[in-house]
């Protein structure tokens, strides 16, 4: 299962226009052009800089699968960066966030209401607002479990009381056993 963090940097990478390099040595390649030292590259990776300079020249092509998943992650963080902070700001201010997860999800209200904890599978559209607050929280370095309340606040506000025209006394939304989140934009 991927965490909030992960999903939201999913749903930012739909909006890419070119996909990132594929192969070993040209995200290798990338990375030096990135951050202009081979030793720099290799300080990242925990490899050797004569490692990074073998990726560069072709040497080696098939990195072991800890590496080859570094690599990946590392050159998925810097694709693209205006692409991404525009796709971002657009959600933080006219289009908002898609959550679509399946999780047990229940509440806190007064005695007498059915605040039943139970499995669904919700597809909610988050206002603005919502975006904004998980891309200020993740970039802010904010722990899953602070990305999985503010969502949680979010799924309150505009699923279970429909943007305060009921469940007005609705108090808290718990959010646990998490079998799938995605985001999209």
């Amino acid at each position: 299962m991927s965490g909030f963090g992960d999903g939201l940097d999913a749903a930012v990478q739909q909006a890419f226009t070119r996909p990132p390099p594929r192969t070993a040595p040209a995200q290798m390649r990338y990375l030096v052009r990135q951050l202009k030292s081979t030793r720099e590259v290799a300080r990242m990776l925990r490899v050797s800089q004569r490692t990074v300079e073998r990726y560069v020249k072709n040497q080696i092509k098939k990195p072991r699968p800890d590496l080859a998943a570094r690599l990946e992650n590392e050159v998925s963080k810097r694709w693209q960066p205006q692409i991404r902070a525009r796709a971002r700001q657009k959600a933080a201010t006219t289009s908002g966030i898609v959550i679509d997860t399946r999780a047990r999800i229940g509440y806190t209200a007064p005695i007498g209401t059915t605040d039943e904890n139970r499995i669904r599978h919700l597809t909610v559209a988050l206002p603005p607002r919502y975006a904004a607050r998980l891309f200020d929280a993740q970039e802010q370095g904010a722990t899953e479990q602070r990305l999985r309340e503010i969502a949680a606040e979010g799924l309150r506000d505009v699923y279970f009381q429909d943007d305060g025209r009921r469940a007005g006394s609705l108090e808290q939304v718990r959010f646990t056993d998490i079998e799938h989140v995605e985001f999209g934009l």
